[in-house]
């Protein structure tokens, strides 16, 4: 499902206040749930979430802290929930025989960074990476799950649109209200620029959470190919304006864009129909690296990506950001 327009906006729409007694409730609800003692499981956990629901950064982020302890001597593995596959776990992660469809597009991502765990259970997911080498476990969201003990926990947020209108699901895009979830936090992680996350980053400082700043910065290579082309883009993640928006930033010119909801599995039919669009106004297909892996998962849709340039995005730290970043992981031990 794509999240509606309005939780975006600032100004509450009619719909946001009507429903807001509902979110208030669902606020509630999992605020209480956040109260729970989580269990240690013989690894010290870092936890990579974000207040709201919808795309943030959060995959980006939890590869670059995998790469960044592994530079540091650890020996990192990843915890997620494979969103959007079959598989149920614990099973760590092989992508020379896991699809998409088998433990979802974001843990392949992940596996290319560290041995990657898919678990609908943390606690068991967690336990089984704890019998691997890991010295140190990445959770790929689940800061509202109380499963697991965290020693460190991260919470990123899109800058572009930082919590929206600040109300609770299914109101706005708040998973429960800010305040509260930054008592469970230690570090606020805000990538890009734009006043909702200057907002955000704000209330962090006032929380006495450390403040880290980032960007997702497409790779150098990728760039000098897509530069001023003309391209149909298509993007089925969180929030796909946001990957249009970083191709025309970049000199690319999406004539067409077509945006899907995350996770989204394409059909024979659109992946028929962005072929032939592309074709009939002569445009380059580009989409994103988490679109290539699901893609990759059938023959039609490899056909399509083999016709189709992607755009990979790394997190870029500012150095005040990174330095603080290391102090952090530093000090996580058991």
């Amino acid at each position: 499902m794509q999240a509606p327009d309005f939780w975006w906006r600032r100004e509450r729409s009619t719909t946001a206040k009507l429903l807001s007694p509902l979110g208030t409730m669902v606020g509630a609800l999992t605020l209480a749930r956040m109260r729970g003692t989580g269990t240690a499981v013989g690894l010290p956990v870092i936890c990579i979430g974000n207040p709201t629901v919808g795309g943030a950064g959060k995959t980006p982020t939890v590869i670059h802290l995998a790469r960044r302890l592994a530079q540091q001597g650890r020996r990192p593995a990843i915890l997620t929930r494979g969103y959007g596959g079959s598989e149920r776990g614990p099973v760590q992660v092989d992508p020379a025989r896991h699809h998409a469809g088998d433990v979802g597009d974001e843990p392949l991502l992940l596996a290319r960074a560290a041995p990657t765990y898919v678990a609908r259970d943390r606690l068991a997911g967690a336990l089984t990476a704890a019998q691997d080498t890991a010295d140190i476990l990445l959770m790929d969201d689940g800061f509202q799950n109380p499963a697991l003990a965290k020693e460190l926990s991260i919470l990123v947020v899109d800058a572009g649109v930082g919590v929206g209108n600040g109300l609770c699901l299914p109101a706005g895009p708040l998973r429960a209200p800010l305040a509260p979830q930054f008592a469970h936090a230690q570090a606020l992680l805000v990538l890009g620029e734009g006043a909702p996350g200057e907002r955000v980053a704000r209330d962090g400082y006032a929380a006495g959470l450390v403040v880290l700043r980032g960007r997702l910065a497409p790779e150098a290579q990728a760039v000098a190919r897509l530069f001023g082309r003309r391209v149909l883009a298509y993007a089925g993640i969180g929030r796909p304006a946001k990957f249009f928006e970083t191709l025309r930033s970049l000199g690319v010119l999406p004539v067409v864009t077509r945006d899907f909801p995350d996770h989204h599995v394409f059909t024979a039919a659109e992946i028929a129909e962005l072929r032939r669009q592309a074709d009939a106004e002569d445009l380059l297909l580009v989409t994103t690296e988490k679109d290539a892996v699901r893609l990759a998962g059938s023959q039609m849709g490899r056909e399509l990506l083999a016709a189709s340039d992607v755009l990979p995005v790394r997190l870029s730290l500012e150095p005040h950001s990174a330095k603080a970043l290391d102090r952090m992981l530093a000090g996580v031990t058991l």
